[in-house]
Parts: C-alpha cells; structure tokens; sequence
C-alpha cells in the first residue's frame, strides 16, 4: 500500500473524552457517508481532494520511529493514547495497518500506557495476549446490515464486528461501544432497544448524536428524539451496572442533563472513562 512519512504522532486530542491519540494512516478505506466528519475536516485541509483519495489510505510507515523519540516525552503527561480519531486502526482490507496498531500498542503497553480502540473492522484474537488495561471497542449505529452498507458501505459487517468484540470479551478483556453517529427514524427505522440488547456484554456505552446531515434537522422533533434515546442509554447502564458517557450536544433536555451529571461523573468528564 502507499505510505507517507511524519514528523510527530503522539498528540493531545481536543475530543471530549479523549487523552492522547495517534493517528498512524492517512484517510480510511470504510468510505463512511454520514458524512465523516474527519474525512470533511481532511478535504478542508487541503490534505485530500476526493472521496476517493480517502478510501485508499496510506499508512505512517516511520511510525514505530517516532514513537520511540516520543515516548519519554510525553509518558508521564499520558493518561491513555487512542487508536483513532481519524483513521481505523483495524479497517477493512488494510492488514498492514491492523499490524503497526498492533505494534503500536504492544510498544506503548511496555511503557505501562493504557491504550483505548474504536474500529468498525475486525478486532483480532491476538489483541488477548496485551496489557489488560487497555479498552477496546467498536462503533455501532444499526445492527441492519443492510443499512450498514448505505452508510458504512466497506466497513466490516455488523454480526462479525460484535462476535470480535465478545470473543475479547470473553477473555476478560475491557469492552465498550459507540453508538454514534445515531440516525433518526427518517434515515432509518430500528428497534433500539434491540441494539442494546446485542450489546449486554459491554462495559461501557458511548452515545451521540448524527451531525452535518441535513436530514436529521428536517425529522420533526429530531431534539425529543435524541432526548429519549439517550435516556433509553441511561437507563440501560444504570440497570446493568455499566458506564456511560453522553456526547455534548446530544441532549437538550435540562432534567436529562441534570440528572446526568448528578449521577454520572462521565458525563461532564473529558478523559478516558473506565
């Protein structure tokens, strides 16, 4: 595959409950049509000129290098690194990139640094033999593979995202999910409570909101949507005991919010939630 070369990697991310990310490839071969706020952000930067440019990504391939200069640099100001904001650390098609994630936090688990994953590809066994600190997870809008192929046309398929999942699950591994960015009805009709029922097993439940589509603001009471959806979220946690974290933005409603950060300390938190 094509590559590129870096002159940092290691940085602190402006992502609400995020620390430290890395970002070790160019674009993302997933081609999600939300649209994708990272690919928008690519575009207006002057980094790609199409879609197409997106969905052939090129890997950091002095990654591993400047990782070793910026480990002593930032170890001790390191709560936690995510792999990505802005790519997929384990995308579709790509084994190359599957391999440096893997190196990635093999090297930055040595260093006792917990290390937090988010994929819409295949979370492979191997990820077993890490440090038990670190989380992973996928993100997980529908359970309709259909529909997951309208807006997440080559990213890995729904049933096979979640069994990845469980089996790191199963060995005790820390799990979570990201139910964001969350359609209303008028894009897709679908049993929420269906959604969270496939995911009982997670630790944690991220849940946000659909932004930059047009059609979310054109549903009728898409805010009275997002308020009852998010309090579904809630109560779901609270009823099994897991965590949570409800993206800024996401409800309007001032007595949801005020329980919330009654309740839940992750709710205003901006870092790593286990």
């Amino acid at each position: 595959m094509n590559s590129i070369a870096r002159k940092t990697l290691l940085y602190k991310t402006n992502v609400e409950y995020g620390d430290y990310t890395i970002n070790h490839a160019k674009g993302c071969s997933h081609g999600c049509l939300y649209p994708c706020y990272a690919m928008l952000m690519a575009k207006r930067f002057g980094k790609i000129k199409t879609y197409r440019d997106w969905i052939k990504p090129k890997i950091v391939k002095n990654a591993l290098e400047i990782l070793e200069t910026e480990i002593p640099k930032y170890k001790d100001k390191i709560r936690s690194v995510q792999l990505s904001f802005t790519t997929d650390p384990f995308m579709c098609g790509y084994n190359e990139i599957s391999e440096m994630s893997y190196k990635i936090i093999k090297r930055l688990n040595r260093e006792n640094i917990k290390c937090t994953v988010l994929t819409k590809g295949i979370l492979p066994n191997k990820l077993t033999t890490l440090s038990s600190d670190n989380e992973f997870g996928i993100t997980l809008i529908t359970i309709k593979d259909t529909f997951r192929k309208e807006l997440e046309p080559f990213a890995s398929p729904m049933k096979k995202r979640i069994k990845s999942l469980y089996n790191l699950h199963k060995k005790g591994i820390k799990t979570w999910v990201s139910i964001e960015p969350y359609p209303t009805p008028n894009i897709i009709r679908q049993d929420f409570n269906e959604i969270l029922k496939s995911l009982e097993f997670v630790d944690k439940i991220i849940f946000g909101r659909l932004n930059y589509n047009f059609k979310v603001s054109a549903y009728k009471g898409h805010k009275e949507f997002f308020n009852e959806t998010a309090a579904k979220v809630i109560s779901f946690a609270e009823r099994n005991n897991k965590k949570y974290y409800i993206k800024k933005g996401t409800i309007t409603d001032l007595n949801i919010s005020k329980q919330l950060c009654h309740n839940s300390p992750l709710y205003s938190s901006a870092v790593p939630i286990f």
